[in-house]
């Protein structure tokens, strides 16, 4: 294993320290973020350069209003006009782009809103990455829960009347093997409808077998398709690889998954650029596999414990809100999630124009659903978070929101026969 240590003292040995500063301070102590390493499965896909060609010719500075008036107009969007709306040039334009995301997303979700919510079952992780709260350098208190703590912890879930679930670890196989995340797939299956898995990228038969163990839906997040960004933010770990990381939904799809969900974590790179190649990954995915149910996400940065420089580059709510827009013009049928990193002003008014899917009684700690939830507080060692949340609500008060905002709640719409 490239990396045997985790951080459980709040200082780092003078042989970590000096690991960590070589890491950061000389790249060519660093693996090839580009090649594959040992055990990691290589699939035969037109995928990947496909996406990289569309964003490396995207000069987004070229777009003009004509452009964007020409994309508005047109009854089905191009890869062209998608280019358009991501581009500056579509900026003035930003109420006429929420008319027509709306009526995209009315004509095809109706009015409904479907909610979920994450379960993070370990915070151990063996990567570094530089902006993650979970990183291996980062001292924060680390926990993996037991079958008895999973379950428990899904039991408090479930009894809130929630009906779909995000499985969440951090990425440490070593901690977190595919075997103790299918069993936690087995117990969920239990209590939930839907089950989704946001983990370390595994092989096509990890895949194949965490589906057999009750996953529904894997997501996968790029964080940036900005290779040389990606290899300055990524200097540790299995993560390093770019290649291995892109390829994952293919895999599960594969594998036998039902569904895929993809993004970038907004303001790590260019965030035009890294917008259109989550959007052109599905749209690529989704010809090849039209049988799949595809989403996207489009988080942004958040503080993170023991770094409070960590800030969207860039991306502010209207250029969120851009971006949603032209992702529901251009793939009409695709799922849009927006998560708890958000306000709940900005989520309860991006439900109504683009969005389809919302997070609810987040917690990205470990072990602590039954205090956020019942208000009980327990004895039990809790992990710490990956992440601050923006809005907290619990389920049941963003239930009755979204039905006050008049739309219709929806916390499963698929049955097994």
């Amino acid at each position: 294993m490239e990396n045997q240590f985790f951080v459980d003292s709040e200082y780092l040995s003078p042989a970590a320290l000096e690991k960590k500063h070589r890491l950061e301070t000389d790249p060519s102590s660093r693996k090839n973020h580009m090649e594959y390493m040992p055990g990691m499965e290589q699939i035969e896909s037109d995928v990947c350069k496909n996406v990289m060609t569309q964003v490396e010719s995207y000069d987004y500075s070229r777009y003009t209003a004509r452009d964007v008036k020409a994309a508005l107009e047109h009854e089905t969007c191009t890869v062209e006009d998608f280019k358009a709306l991501l581009s500056p040039a579509a900026e003035p334009f930003l109420e006429q782009m929420a008319q027509r995301a709306r009526l995209e997303t009315s004509k095809h979700f109706g009015n409904t809103v479907y909610l979920f919510t994450p379960l993070y079952i370990a915070n151990y992780c063996e990567n570094y990455c530089v902006y993650c709260g979970f990183n291996c350098y980062n001292h924060i208190n680390r926990m993996k829960l037991n079958m008895e703590q999973i379950e428990h912890e899904m039991k408090v879930i479930a009894d809130s009347g929630m009906e779909e679930i995000l499985i969440l670890t951090g990425e440490s196989r070593s901690k977190s093997d595919v075997t103790y995340i299918g069993e936690a797939c087995k117990l969920a299956r239990k209590y939930f409808r839907m089950v989704g898995l946001e983990i370390y990228p595994v092989n096509t038969d990890e895949y194949h077998y965490l589906h057999e163990c009750g996953a529904d839906y894997v997501t996968v997040f790029q964080e940036t398709y900005d290779t040389d960004k990606y290899e300055t933010l990524h200097l540790l770990g299995h993560k390093r690889v770019w290649p291995y990381r892109f390829d994952a939904q293919e895999r599960a799809l594969r594998a036998g998954m039902r569904g895929v969900a993809f993004s970038a974590l907004l303001g790590l790179s260019d965030f035009r650029k890294d917008a259109l190649a989550s959007a052109m990954h599905v749209y690529y995915l989704q010809r090849k596999y039209p049988q799949a149910e595809m989403s996207l996400s489009c988080p942004r940065l958040r503080p993170i414990i023991n770094n409070d420089k960590i800030n969207p580059l860039d991306v502010g709510e209207k250029q969120l809100c851009q971006v949603l827009c032209a992702y529901r013009i251009f793939l009409p049928y695709v799922g849009i999630t927006v998560s708890s990193r958000e306000s709940a002003k900005f989520r309860n008014g991006i439900v109504k124009i683009a969005a389809t899917k919302v997070s609810a009684g987040v917690s990205t700690g470990i072990g602590d659903h039954e205090s956020k939830y019942t208000g009980k507080e327990t004895d039990g060692e809790q992990g710490d978070e990956q992440f601050e949340i923006s809005d907290s609500r619990s389920f049941a008060d963003m239930y009755r929101d979204i039905a006050e905002e008049g739309l219709q709640p929806v916390l499963n719409d698929y049955l097994y026969v």
